[in-house]
């Protein structure tokens, strides 16, 4: 072993110490302060495997013989053709330059979605906009398929979306302080392994195991058993998929009905009450909003309902909403409802009291907050104003021109001609894959820049072979992260792949941009200079000292000042005129003058239960399931799908999908037994696996598996999406809807096969 090198690294799970040997990875370390470190690090060594690497330029040939002209139904089944790098941004920066001269730059898309490495320098998506910013513009995207209806509303009605990223109550003030907790949705450490740019320690199951110490009251509002840890004794309320809204509201009523709700509050920090309270009384729409209403909607037990209802006023009360709860049709309502619930209660602003949002999320939701200047590149100046929702995608490439309203402005579909995704995998994360499939055929390029080839880059014109984070040097941390973390190279890069900031700059080159682009730096120029501004601020704001860049690399890491024990609008609380939200009345806005005005149906000016498009209580919905198509165990998305600890989660070389066992045996399903998964819009198969941790008629398939189609018949790997409902949240969110999914299921007698090995020999066709 001595030969051996030790190299730190980082990726979105946490942080680690690679073990190396010859250019081979012989071992992972996980980080020493890291009180909970994420098993999936131990994957990290299947990127250097070439299964399913780019190992070279490719183009389609079909493109290649026609550009423009190509028949785009062939994407996903044309073979490919290597070509040079060389041959390769030439091909690049040439339709850069023809759709932005013949069609505006609002013609290009900049996709660029995903979570292909948390490192700050190399992040593909910043350094695609960075170059296209020098050249004319983009089109973008705004908010997350993650979350987007959440800070949508927040944003209206709190002035921004900190309470959902990591700016409401910390978990240590929750920890110390509440005394009834009511999880709506989860807090689970299988969710919170991962951080956008990285973690350093994940804190979240301390925090459960002080709050279990304290013996607080903890409420898990979930289909899902399992969305806490069982030794945290929750008291499970199994509710009915998108119906958390009216359980909120229901709960609110009955404080309200008991006259015990805080008028004080409401008059000093909300406006729009009256509005709320007309719902909520039944004195706007005659039915009044109480525990039997309710349960009624949520499958709930009334009095429960009830009980639960005096206890948020009888204790020191923190509610807690998941991110998932917004990922559904009309997902800005469960945010709005939480939000006026805490607010009738009236302990906003208290420690261990009020709302918050994505605790467990993500892993540094809810950590102490890190008061320092993240490292982060620069996309430079944004040159057009042009952009999409997020989860809009095949709206946009099916219906160029036709209108669209997000936050109450009216705004056109741009015309799409040049798709470019650079580090990211629609074709797992979007939801009705096949609406997308056929909105895939329109453009006249795309353009994929990844280190896989996954589903999306099978789907391109030009493929442009990236280097994994192990093959180049970049640093991570980000505002809800207490390190910084060094990033070293552990190995040479695979084939002929070069780092997205090297594509970048021989691309922008022949734009006749690349002085502009990398500002005569190189990588490990950039590389300092980023953590040389997050150091410099922290000296001269906050009196903070970290180390020199020399030091940082050599030890791996910089600890960053972070503030604990927060309190969220304490400081608004107290004075609320002293300091005022930017919202439309500058107090917690629980009636919308401006919603009032826009008339939406589907987003009224107050929060409200608007039954969904699919769910359980709907007409003819009795032999369906209601989809969850939630985070999985042992990836992140469809990061490390083949790795060890992602396989560990498979059965029959697919996914498993959770069933309740009445729900297994009404249908005449086994354990472990293959199965269909249908409605009008797709089908899939799957492993069935059976628990009673979940409550009957819900069924969970964890979203990335890699996209396996046939001729015909169903996807063969699991992958939800090929069932999701491809609808925005409302009119004025328009985030993802995926959770809101119903399908059928039964036995399937006919297995093709292990998923993985038939996607593998699916490639080698397409590269042969």
């Amino acid at each position: 072993m001595s030969n051996v090198r030790r190299v730190p690294h980082c990726s979105h799970w946490g942080a680690y110490t690679i073990l190396v040997d010859d250019n081979r990875i012989v071992g992972v370390e996980p980080f020493g302060p890291d009180p909970a470190p994420s098993p999936i690090i131990h994957s990290v060594a299947e990127w250097t495997k070439s299964d399913r690497r780019v190992l070279q330029p490719l183009v389609r040939q079909g493109w290649l013989e026609d550009r423009g002209a190509s028949d785009g139904r062939k994407r996903g089944s044309d073979r490919f053709v290597p070509v040079s790098w060389d041959e390769a941004t030439t091909l690049v920066s040439d339709e850069i330059s023809r759709v932005a001269r013949d069609y505006g730059n609002a013609s290009i898309f900049a996709g660029s979605y995903g979570w292909t490495s948390c490192g700050r320098f190399h992040h593909a998506s910043t350094l695609l906009k960075r170059m296209l910013n020098l050249v004319g513009g983009y089109t973008g995207h705004v908010d997350t398929y993650s979350i987007a209806a959440g800070p949508v509303i927040l944003r209206h009605t709190l002035g921004n979306e900190s309470a959902c990223g990591g700016g409401a109550n910390t978990l240590d003030n929750i920890a110390e302080h509440t005394e009834t907790l009511v999880v709506f949705g989860a807090m689970s450490p299988r969710t919170s392994q991962s951080e956008a740019g990285g973690i350093g320690t994940h804190q979240l199951e301390t925090h459960l195991r002080r709050i279990a110490e304290r013996r607080v009251k903890v409420v898990l509002v979930s289909p899902l058993r399992d969305d806490l840890p069982d030794w945290l004794n929750a008291e499970w309320m199994p509710i009915r998929p998108n119906t958390d809204a009216a359980l909120m509201l229901g709960l609110a009523g009955e404080i309200v009905a008991a006259g015990r709700h805080d008028r004080d509050f409401l008059d000093r920090c909300t406006s729009g009450a009256d509005t709320l309270l007309s719902y909520l009384t039944g004195t706007q729409d005659g039915v009044v909003k109480d525990a039997g209403w309710a349960a009624e909607i949520t499958g709930l037990d009334a009095t429960a309902i009830r009980t639960l209802a005096a206890q948020l006023v009888d204790s020191r009360s923190m509610l807690t909403v998941s991110w998932s709860l917004q990922r559904a049709h009309h997902g800005e309502q469960p945010f709005w409802a939480a939000l006026g619930l805490a607010a009738m209660i009236g302990q906003i602003g208290l420690p261990g009291g009020g709302v918050g949002y994505g605790y467990g999320s993500l892993g540094g939701v809810g950590a102490p907050i890190q008061t320092g200047k993240s490292p982060a590149m620069s996309r430079g100046m944004d040159a057009i104003r042009s952009f999409i929702p997020v989860a809009r995608v095949t709206d946009m490439l099916l219906n160029p021109g036709t209108p669209f309203t997000y936050q109450g402005e009216t705004r056109n579909y741009p015309d799409a001609r040049l798709v470019y995704w650079a580090g990211g995998n629609p074709f797992h994360h979007h939801q009705d894959l096949n609406r997308l499939s056929e909105a895939w055929t329109r453009p006249e390029t795309i353009i994929v820049q990844d280190p896989m080839m996954t589903a999306t880059a099978r789907r391109a014109d030009i493929i442009l072979p990236a280097s994994t984070s192990l093959e180049r040097n970049d640093l991570a941390g980000n505002r809800r992260s207490d390190y910084i973390l060094a990033m070293h190279q552990a190995v040479a890069p695979m084939g002929q792949a070069l780092s997205d900031f090297e594509i970048f700059s021989r691309i922008s080159e022949k734009l006749g941009v690349r002085a502009d682009f990398d500002e005569g730096r190189d990588e490990m120029g950039w590389v300092r200079h980023l953590y040389d501004l997050s150091r410099t601020d922290v000296r001269e704001r906050l009196d903070f000292d970290m180390p020199d860049f020399n030091t940082f690399w050599e030890q791996g890491f910089a600890a960053c000042p972070t503030q604990h024990n927060h309190t969220y609008l304490a400081n608004f609380r107290a004075d609320p005129q002293a300091a005022p939200l930017a919202t439309e009345s500058g107090r917690i806005v629980l009636g919308s003058a401006a919603l009032a005005q826009l008339g939406y149906d589907d987003c009224r000016a107050h929060p409200a239960w608007i039954p969904p498009a699919e769910w359980l209580g709907a007409p003819g919905a009795s032999d369906a399931l209601h989809l969850l198509s939630h985070q999985p165990k042992g990836r992140l998305h469809s990061q490390l799908e083949t790795g060890p600890s992602s396989r560990e989660e498979k059965r029959n070389g697919r996914e498993q999908v959770r069933l309740n066992p009445d729900d297994a045996t009404t249908r005449g399903i086994t354990d472990g037994q293959t199965v269909r998964l249908w409605n009008d819009r797709g089908a899939c198969l799957a492993t069935a696996r059976l628990t009673a941790d979940q409550r009957p008629g819900v069924a969970v398939l964890p979203t990335g598996a890699w996209l396996t189609e046939q001729a015909e018949g169903p996807e063969l790997a699991g992958n939800p999406n090929v069932l999701t409902l491809d609808v925005g949240t409302s009119q004025f969110g328009q985030g993802c809807s995926a959770q809101t999914c119903l399908v059928r299921i039964a036995p399937h007698d006919d297995n093709p096969g292990d998923a993985i090995e038939i996607y593998q020999a699916q490639l080698t066709a397409l590269l042969t």
